[in-house]
């Protein structure tokens, strides 16, 4: 994280994200948005209460966790992963019945930015130090397990 500080404007944000983070990460100036295109990149986007039960047992059965962004207005979380979830209507359905979404090729994902944290729109939970983002399947199986056991 203190390099993630360190790079306090867009350009160096996204050098950042893209050299020691492995993100293919872009600037649209005309909006201030740092972003990713789903692919390379996978992510899983869900309600704030729920991302905290699947961060929280993620480290309580000791599995490691990858980048995990708070946006903070909409009080929703997003993982980023492995993109190596089935195109399955089935799973979508199963998910979207969850308020949980599965960012499709091509998507964009938005990046925290210099000016996120101070606006209140995008804040790192988890932030990324590396190249390593977890299995989409293995938060998909996480995000089961914490539905099933309902409210901790």
């Amino acid at each position: 994280m203190d390099q993630l500080a360190l790079a306090e404007t867009p350009a160096a944000r996204c050098a950042y994200y893209r050299h020691t983070c492995d993100l293919p990460a872009g600037f649209l100036p005309e909006i201030g948005r740092i972003i990713v295109r789903a692919g390379f990149v996978g992510a899983i986007t869900m309600p704030a209460a729920l991302g905290q039960q699947v961060h929280d047992d993620l480290i309580y059965h000791r599995n490691p966790l990858g980048p995990v962004i708070s946006h903070v207005r909409s009080k929703r979380w997003t993982f980023l992963i492995r993109p190596d979830l089935p195109d399955d209507v089935r799973l979508f359905a199963e998910l979207f019945r969850l308020n949980v979404s599965i960012v499709p090729v091509g998507g964009e994902i938005a990046l925290p930015s210099p000016a996120d944290s101070q606006a209140g729109y995008r804040e790192w939970i988890v932030a990324p130090e590396n190249g390593f983002r977890p299995s989409g399947a293995a938060i998909v199986d996480t995000v089961r397990s914490c539905r099933n056991m309902g409210p901790r």
